[in-house]
């Protein structure tokens, strides 16, 4: 198992706060791509690259500044040791199939399989 992956399993269906850096609408920084859905991260939790643990906040059609939500699932990036917490609002699902939609726009550069408990 990857460091990466060793460090985001103990979340899965865990409440967690997630900071965006990236909300829904905004453009990335570097390359020409308008994030549809909110990305962020977990502060303090260090991920192997020295940044803090990403994540996708799905189930909300606003941008938000910060979150909690219920760590249904992790993508894990088969070419790069970079993984994604998939959280949602206390109560919501969804399936692999809704994530990979939510998700597309970003993860369709990279090979990548989603996780659950």
């Amino acid at each position: 198992m990857s460091k990466s992956l060793e460090l985001a399993m103990p979340f899965l269906g865990k409440t967690v706060t997630v900071k965006m850096d990236r909300p829904l609408g905004t453009k990335h920084p570097r390359h020409e791509m308008v994030y549809e859905a909110n990305y962020g991260y977990l502060e303090g939790i260090k991920a192997p690259d020295g940044e803090d643990l990403d994540a996708y906040y799905l189930g909300v059609n606003e941008p938000l500044q910060e979150a909690s939500g219920i760590c249904i699932a992790i993508i894990h990036r088969l070419d790069n040791d970079d993984e994604k917490l998939v959280v949602v609002p206390q109560g919501m699902q969804m399936s692999d199939e809704e994530i990979r939609q939510a998700t597309h726009f970003q993860e369709q550069y990279f090979k990548s399989e989603i996780i659950r408990i």
